[in-house]
């Protein structure tokens, strides 16, 4: 297993090619705006080589019988599961943000049951090609990005009827050596700073869209690939300090980028699924509740940062004492215990399947994400109930710093004269960052829509059965 450093020094010894604002970067783990999200996915690699942690943070590999990080793990039980949740919870305690190895680690876990369930259909051999790649890269302790979400232009139509084929991820070629793979994929969290990336189908799939049906995993640094990092609220405080960014060591939510494949080379035994269009849905929605599951360890440790952030500014106002503050603070905190009950919950209830890994509970996974969705916006709303408009208007660091100006930015922004200024206007940032713009829509969207979560609840949770509970009560006969 690596350390946060000598993941660091990995990352210098690949070369994607990735843009930002107009320019090439050449090397994340230097640049300014990637560096804080290298920080946090390092964090990743340090605690699992660190004995307190270890419980949590590494597993015992089923193909290699060697210790790995958990990342790199497939679940072999429902102890890993819901160590799994609770590791993701301490993480984000730790960094406040997003650590972004998640997404490969659940597209590593939806692939393990796919192919295995594939080549029982059709006698491919996917599965035992994905296992010796999945051997390769627990050796290697390798970052992998999960690249499932396809920009998918038009939506009210199928991959193969857009205008433009390449909105979605497809095979434009076979050769005797392997395919050759065009499109794009969107909001691809910690691709800058990862190694590698799993592609898989973004959707359920249906006779003619057979080249849509591609399962792979490629370099970040492949022959064909640009990526372009995206944007985040507020990025531009990190060129120009620390203090106002909130998080200045790990930032807020992970680096994303539009990954962009143009006649991408890979070689078969890279390849997991090609063309087998019937198994794309069921891909997709292990991938789906594997990832939200997620939610309710990762937003929750997130939270839990916010939640002290909220309650010390309440200390620093002088308000923290008043019963509706501690009203408000008690509501943030019954929020977030309970989206941490759904993952537990999905975690508990899962299944061992016929590949011999475990699954989660698809019905409760998806309860975890949609109340995300709104239970996100509640804490933040309630923090910036209890923090006051204040942290909206506050001055900028460097007239903080400026002699001139920061006696009376140190004069009146003291609150409780116990506490000064500064402290108040740290605290004051890290809520503002964590609270708002590109942290909100992420838990939105993350993972999926709320939409897509009410889908398959509805699909899971056996209407029809309930309806004869009901009748069975009321003595009704159809």
């Amino acid at each position: 297993m690596m350390t946060g450093n000598e993941y660091k020094e990995s990352l210098r010894k690949i070369h994607p090619r990735i843009y930002y604002m107009g320019e090439k970067i050449d090397c994340v783990v230097d640049h300014p705006m990637i560096k804080p999200h290298v920080n946090s996915a390092a964090m990743t690699y340090d605690l699992a080589c660190d004995p307190m942690y270890e419980n949590l943070m590494t597993a015992t590999s089923h193909l290699t019988g060697k210790k790995v990080n958990r990342f790199t793990h497939i679940h072999q039980s429902i102890e890993d599961l819901v160590n799994k949740v609770k590791m993701m919870r301490m993480i984000a305690q730790k960094t406040g943000t997003c650590f972004q190895r998640c997404v490969g680690f659940d597209a590593m876990n939806a692939t393990f049951i796919t192919t295995y369930n594939m080549d029982k259909k059709y006698g491919t051999n996917y599965h035992e090609r994905f296992k010796k790649w999945m051997t390769y890269v627990q050796e290697n302790d390798l970052m992998i990005a999960g690249a499932m979400t396809d920009v998918k232009g038009n939506r009210s139509l199928k991959p193969s009827k857009q205008a433009d084929p390449d909105l979605f991820t497809h095979v434009v070629e076979k050769r005797e050596d392997g395919v050759i793979i065009c499109g794009a994929k969107a909001h691809m969290t910690g691709m800058a700073n990862s190694h590698e990336m799993l592609i898989l189908p973004t959707t359920n799939l249906l006779d003619g869209d057979q080249d849509y049906a591609i399962a792979c995993a490629v370099p970040v640094d492949a022959e064909g690939i640009t990526h372009i990092f995206g944007r985040q609220t507020n990025d531009q405080r990190r060129l120009q300090g620390d203090l106002d960014t909130g998080n200045s060591e790990y930032a807020i939510v992970g680096g994303e980028t539009l990954t962009v494949l143009d006649h991408v080379f890979v070689p078969w035994d890279r390849v997991f699924m090609c063309g087998e269009v019937d198994f794309a849905q069921d891909y997709v929605a292990r991938f789906a509740a594997y990832h939200r599951q997620n939610y309710g360890g990762c937003k929750v440790g997130n939270s839990d940062v916010l939640i002290g952030a909220t309650s010390m500014i309440a200390k620093m106002n002088g308000t923290r004492k008043n019963s509706l503050i501690k009203d408000k603070l008690t509501e943030m905190i019954h929020l977030a215990e309970t989206m941490y009950c759904c993952s537990l919950a999905c975690s508990y209830e899962g299944v061992k399947e016929e590949a011999g890994s475990y699954y989660v509970n698809t019905l409760l996974a998806n309860e975890v994400k949609l109340n995300c969705t709104r239970n996100m916006y509640e804490i933040s709303r309630l923090a910036h109930d209890i923090a006051g408009g204040f942290i909206a208007t506050l001055p900028h660091e460097w007239d903080l710093n400026n002699p001139e100006t920061g006696k009376w930015i140190e004069k009146f922004f003291v609150g409780n004269e116990e506490y000064t200024a500064r402290d108040r206007i740290k605290i004051a940032r890290l809520l503002e960052n964590m609270s708002g713009g590109t942290a909100l829509a992420e838990s939105m969207h993350g993972a999926g829509s709320p939409q897509a979560m009410k889908v398959m609840i509805l699909r899971e949770s056996n209407v029809e059965q309930k309806e004869q509970f009901a009748m069975d009560l009321a003595h009704v006969k159809l």
